[in-house]
């Protein structure tokens, strides 16, 4: 009989409008707003949170989602993403929707890299918010500034491991040649010409191709492009559905984004994220990699970098 009642009630989830579409439109949200199950998780700043905000969001900022600087695309520790999901009341059984600021492509990422965070924990009821609060304003919806309060959960994820790609498994890829490894960065990063701070040295994967995480939206959009673009952009895209598939960046990111739109829009069920990325990956002085420039061009790009924080 329990068996009985589990299944019922799933059933009735279903029939009350879910399994979640992964990008809801401002009107499509505005519309679940009513429902208790729903939860909005603004992943912005507080200060900006506070300034005004969905009606019934909870304020989660990106940051806490993010690991150490030394290597910000590490998931942070499970006892503290557990402690981040029951403050936010969330279970299997919330549909949790993500927001951002919608300033940009690369802010979307963020969106995205917690939708990942989320479902790594278990959470299959996801969805980001398209163009995030940006489109929320630009679409005339209510705003609010009134602070919201929700009951803590007691949900007890597990990480599913199916979703991420560690270093070992990279490496076991590349000797194999059995994976795509896409990397998100722009071209200069791809091509070794430049390197983020938390790297130690630029190039990028051995054998990896080069898709910008930016390619999923208009020009000068933050909103992602409908499911039928989508599917014409990765026909024309070095993505292979038929491999076991990598998305990989600086720090896992905007690789956040090409994982998002690879699993969850076109639905491919062998993609996994790599989120310490080139941060991780580079500080093994033994891990191949390609497109590293002479050791006078990295002290160029070294030193390229220092003047720019030094003058800013």
């Amino acid at each position: 009989m329990k068996s009985l009642s589990i299944l019922l009630s799933g059933l009735a989830f279903v029939a009350h409008g879910y399994a979640a579409q992964p990008l809801l439109s401002p009107q499509e949200l505005q519309a679940k707003l009513s429902d208790p199950r729903v939860r909005v998780i603004d992943i912005r700043d507080p200060k900006s949170f506070a300034a005004d905000h969905i009606p019934g969001a909870v304020n989660a900022p990106y940051g806490q989602w993010r690991g150490p600087a030394s290597s910000p695309g590490e998931l942070p520790p499970l006892p503290k993403l557990t402690q981040l999901v029951q403050s936010l009341g969330l279970t299997p059984a919330v549909h949790a929707v993500v927001v951002s600021s919608g300033a940009d492509a690369t802010d979307f990422g963020a969106s995205a890299r917690v939708y990942w965070s989320l479902k790594v924990l278990g959470l299959k009821e996801l969805s980001v918010l398209n163009g995030g609060v940006k489109a929320w304003s630009g679409a005339k919806l209510p705003l609010s500034k009134d602070a919201v309060t929700v009951t803590a959960s007691n949900y007890e994820p597990t990480l599913d491991t199916s979703l991420i790609a560690t270093t070992q498994e990279v490496a076991q890829r590349i000797k194999a040649g059995d994976s795509v490894l896409i990397d998100a960065r722009p071209e200069a990063f791809f091509n070794g010409e430049v390197r983020a701070p938390a790297a130690k040295v630029p190039g990028t994967l051995p054998g990896a191709v080069n898709m910008r995480h930016d390619k999923w939206f208009a020009d000068g959009s933050s909103m992602f492009v409908p499911e039928s673009q989508a599917r014409q952009i990765a026909a024309s895209s070095p993505i292979d559905p038929a491999k076991e598939t990598v998305s990989f960046c600086n720090t896992g990111h905007w690789a956040a984004t090409n994982w998002f739109a690879m699993s969850e829009v076109l639905g491919q069920k062998n993609v996994k994220l790599y989120p310490g990325s080139m941060a991780e990956w580079s500080r093994d002085p033994n891990l191949p990699m390609d497109n590293v420039p002479s050791r006078v061009t990295q002290l160029v790009i070294d030193a390229k970098m220092w003047a720019d924080k030094t003058f800013k």
